[in-house]
């Protein structure tokens, strides 16, 4: 009965154990060299992208337009959420409605009013105007009902929600 051994590739001869030999050897190197390459980089500090600066542009705005200007924020926010409970429910009415009132031109139009638009850069309304005909065009497509062209509208109200996140803050405590 033949020994059993740790290493099977020993049982090969010739040809056979010459190439499993070689394989093994440049397994170890590439393997070795990825774990020498690991070792050398975990000593490096490598910047947090959690913990960088924050370069947004504050907004001037005194302390009770901030607070409201945070809910209306915080609405959209909430708004986004419900529309995207609808869709997933393919309650589509619903999802249009609250796009049309609650994020497009209409709650732009609402907001103008109640806040003093001259407090915000030109900046922020190129942004905000950017935001609510991604919302418009949203709520024009929502009744054909298809995903495949809702989904992508949504991502593109969101991706202009995210853009004047990044650009834009209350003020730099906030």
């Amino acid at each position: 009965m033949p020994r059993s051994s740790p290493l099977p590739f020993l049982f090969f001869s010739g040809k056979k154990l010459f190439l499993k030999g070689v394989g093994l050897g440049l397994l170890s190197v590439l393997f070795s060299g990825g774990c020498a390459e690991v070792e050398q980089r975990h000593g490096e500090q490598r910047p947090n992208p959690y913990l960088t600066p924050d370069t947004r542009h504050p907004i001037p705005l005194p302390p009770p337009a901030g607070k409201e200007h945070r809910a209306v924020m915080l609405q959209h926010l909430e708004t986004i959420q419900v529309i995207m409970n609808a869709l997933v429910e393919e309650d589509f009415e619903l999802a249009k409605g609250l796009t049309e009132t609650h994020l497009g031109f209409f709650m732009h139009r609402q907001a103008m009013v109640s806040q003093q638009p001259e407090n915000f850069p030109p900046a922020y309304h190129d942004l905000a105007m950017a935001h609510h005909e991604a919302a418009e065009e949203l709520a024009r497509i929502i009744p054909t009902k298809d995903l495949k062209q809702i989904l992508p509208q949504f991502n593109n109200v969101l991706k202009a929600c995210v853009a004047c996140h990044l650009e834009f803050k209350v003020r730099s405590g906030s």
